[in-house]
């Protein structure tokens, strides 16, 4: 089916009607602080299990802060569950050496999939500096990581350009160089408008990167707390959007209906697009990831 006539038939159908469920998903968690917490986290990871994910990715602390937990949290998915599981890595205030011992540890552990990153400057410092034993970039930790072991390596692109590039064409070559120095994919920053990945697409397509290149889907249950995060990712949140939430800051139950209803028919929309891949960033919870992969389609492989 191509775009024209799947755009035609997304407009047609009732709601989203009919949708095959032919998308691949994955899904992003961050190592819990508390055993409340965990228990949260792992209700998530075995509710949305029955959908089948490509690979469950668990984040990773500035300057290794989460190392152990992380660790933790990934071998427990590797151990007790069938997913494939990616731990987040990054170079930020840590040794050459040190890198090497953490991936060597989630090797050993069984993780396959490590998900490279140059990650933020820690301590609420506003430039990256690199350890003088370490990585410089993702670039250089991918081809590290390549030489340690055959990792499967995803690494972050920024439709909206990173905040720290000097502009648009240099974070696009940064992304080349990321996936030529051994990356099978990129995952995307979450962005709020359809448009915004299909233009980074094509300007990734123009740059000759041929590499997957997944969407990043954020649903919004907290408008103060992603205008937060969007600043420091230089994501635009745009006027709709704030004003879908207006006066449901004391309403959580209304809060959480409108965030599946704009995050599904934001997917509708990319998938209406071609999109067939997708990344949730959860926040630790499954109700609207495993919401809108119901919508687009996506059923449990074992319903009982």
């Amino acid at each position: 089916m191509n775009q024209a006539s799947e755009t035609r038939r997304a407009h047609a159908s009732p709601l989203f009607a009919g949708l095959p469920g032919d998308i691949g998903v994955s899904f992003e968690f961050f190592p819990p602080k508390t055993e409340k917490m965990e228990e949260t986290l792992w209700d998530s990871v075995l509710t949305l299990a029955p959908l089948a994910p490509r690979f469950v990715s668990v984040t990773y602390g500035a300057g290794g802060t989460t190392r152990e937990r992380t660790h933790n949290t990934v071998a427990r998915i590797v151990r007790e569950t069938g997913i494939p599981a990616a731990a987040h890595l990054t170079c930020v205030e840590a040794t050459k050496d040190e890198i090497a011992e953490v991936a060597d540890a989630y090797w050993q552990a069984g993780v396959r999939h490590i998900v490279a990153l140059r990650g933020d400057p820690p301590g609420g410092a506003t430039k990256f500096t690199p350890h003088p034993q370490g990585y410089a970039n993702a670039v250089e930790l991918v081809a590290g990581l390549r030489e340690l072991h055959p990792f499967e390596l995803s690494v972050s692109a920024y439709p909206e350009t990173h905040p720290d590039a000097a502009n648009p064409a240099a974070d696009l070559d940064n992304l080349k160089r990321k996936l030529d120095a051994g990356a099978t994919r990129a995952i995307t920053q979450f962005f709020f408008e359809p448009d915004t990945f299909f233009r980074f697409q094509d300007a990734c397509l123009a740059a000759g990167i041929d590499a997957e290149i997944v969407p990043g889907i954020m649903p919004v249950s907290n408008f103060a707390a992603i205008q937060r995060m969007s600043g420091m990712t230089g994501t635009a949140v745009p006027d709709w959007l704030g004003h879908l939430f207006e006066g449901l800051d004391e309403k959580p139950a209304a809060r959480q209906l409108v965030a599946a209803t704009v995050a599904a028919e934001f997917c509708r929309r990319l998938y209406a697009g071609g999109v067939r891949n997708f990344h949730f960033y959860t926040l630790n919870r499954a109700e609207l990831s495993y919401a809108i992969c119901h919508l687009l389609g996506l059923r449990p492989e074992n319903p009982a």
